[in-house]
């Protein structure tokens, strides 16, 4: 099918195109459009109806949205933003010129720009900035039939009617109520005493990683919000948390690489921009690599006389920066899953301790044969390098598990304290380890 559309654009077949298009999901017309020329999204997106503009509209990358809102007129891209939910209206807001936003909003209902404004308030990142204003709400005290009412006379705006809030005079959250629960019940029978009371909430301030949590904690579909004083003030749904998940998973991933995180996609990237967002932590690892030829250099002298063993110096390096990264990794994401909490932290240690030490003697003992058939050392300096090598990977397992919980513990990111730190820290740690086993053994 999607072959079949790209082929009607190639041939300007646009009547032909309008029939099958329609036909199909906003998703894939969207993935369609993202493909094209940007001249050719522009007229293909005309052809849409109004109904399913506004939907494939929203499935759009906010350059490509940019691009359509900057041809159409201020009263077409208004009715573009009226149809759109309202926290995909404001996500674009967001990401437009403050003159463009000013002409786009004088033009949009004034419930529209109610929504929009409400949600500019909140800090970014918080529940309150990604929730979206338009839910069903219905208050405790009516009967079924009077909610069945409420529901066919507002459900055809809503972002969901799977589940209905039950609210008090106040508007604040008693409860939720299923509209399957709604429809099977007894008409005549109060909503309160048919809800689910105690629902789960978040408040409006609640970060988006830890909503992100709790969607998966106790499987749920949508959330309500509320502000400090319990009143319902939006709901967040299960497609804005996995665009959520997809932001989190990438921005820890770019950390771990030592990059800092982007938002836009990779080719939309310049060069400049990738350059800015990889540089400063390039600079700081090498600076921070001074470390270790500082390290080398205190220990020359001995090296001079036994310069067989700087041939075994990336091997130590390397091994010990991968066993310290495994570690890390494997604790990142046990915190971020919130399988691990800092009062784990002995047991990570006592697990870890024994991983390396299980790690360090099958590496030593592989490392020892083939250092006396390979490399032909003797058996001392072969003793040397795998006695170190065990060490090193101990303390490395060691410390690329314990970081990241301390750096959580003080509310750092624990992503930052993957490969490229620990390997930093490992790669000093395992010279001084080598060296001093060194010393120690031959005595000098």
């Amino acid at each position: 099918m999607i072959d079949n559309v790209k082929e009607l654009i190639e041939q300007n077949k646009y009547q032909e195109l309008k029939k099958v298009i329609a036909e199909l999901n906003e998703a894939d017309i969207a993935e369609i459009l993202e493909e094209v020329d940007d001249d050719i999204l522009i007229k293909v997106f005309r052809l849409l109806p109004k109904n399913i503009a506004a939907e494939t509209f929203a499935e759009l990358e906010i350059p490509n949205q940019q691009l359509i809102i900057n041809s159409l007129t201020t009263k077409e891209a208004a009715a573009i933003i009226d149809e759109m939910a309202a926290d995909d209206a404001t996500d674009l807001i967001e990401e437009m010129p403050s003159n463009v936003v000013k002409k786009i909003l004088s033009q949009t209902t004034v419930e529209t720009r109610k929504d929009i404004n409400h949600l500019l308030h909140y800090p970014l990142a918080s529940a309150g900035s990604i929730m979206t204003v338009e839910f069903l709400d219905i208050k405790e005290n009516v009967t079924v039939s009077k909610a069945l009412s409420t529901i066919r006379r507002k459900g055809a705006n809503m972002e969901t009617l799977d589940t209905c809030f039950v609210l008090d005079k106040g508007r604040r959250l008693k409860g939720t109520i299923s509209l399957t629960e709604i429809v099977l019940a007894s008409p005549n029978k109060l909503i309160k005493n048919i809800m689910e009371d105690k629902p789960i909430c978040v408040s409006t301030l609640t970060d988006q990683e830890e909503v992100a949590s709790m969607f998966q904690k106790y499987d749920m579909t949508v959330m309500p919000v509320v502000d400090s004083e319990e009143r319902l003030v939006g709901i967040i749904t299960v497609d804005d948390i996995m665009d959520i998940m997809e932001e989190e998973t990438t921005e820890d991933i770019e950390k771990m690489a030592a990059i800092v995180p982007t938002e836009k996609p990779y080719l939309q990237l310049g060069l400049f921009d990738i350059c800015k967002s990889r540089l400063p932590w390039l600079l700081f690892l090498m600076i921070s690599a001074t470390f270790t030829s500082r390290i080398i250099a205190s220990y020359e002298a001995s090296l001079a006389s036994y310069a067989v063993l700087t041939l075994f110096i990336p091997m130590i390096m390397d091994t010990g920066g991968n066993a310290g990264g495994q570690s890390s990794v494997t604790i990142i994401r046990s915190l971020s899953l919130k399988e691990v909490e800092f009062k784990d932290s002995l047991k990570v240690l006592g697990k870890e301790l024994l991983v390396g030490l299980i790690c360090g003697l099958v590496l030593a003992i592989c490392n020892f044969g083939k250092l006396l058939l390979v490399d032909r050392v003797s058996v001392t300096v072969a003793l040397i390098v795998c006695l170190a090598l065990l060490i090193t990977v101990v303390f490395a397992k060691i410390i690329g598990s314990i970081l990241p919980i301390l750096a959580s513990k003080v509310h750092l990111d624990p992503a930052v304290m993957a490969n490229p730190i620990i390997t930093t820290i490992v790669d000093a740690l395992s010279l001084i380890i080598y060296f001093q086993v060194a010393s120690h053994i031959l005595g000098i």
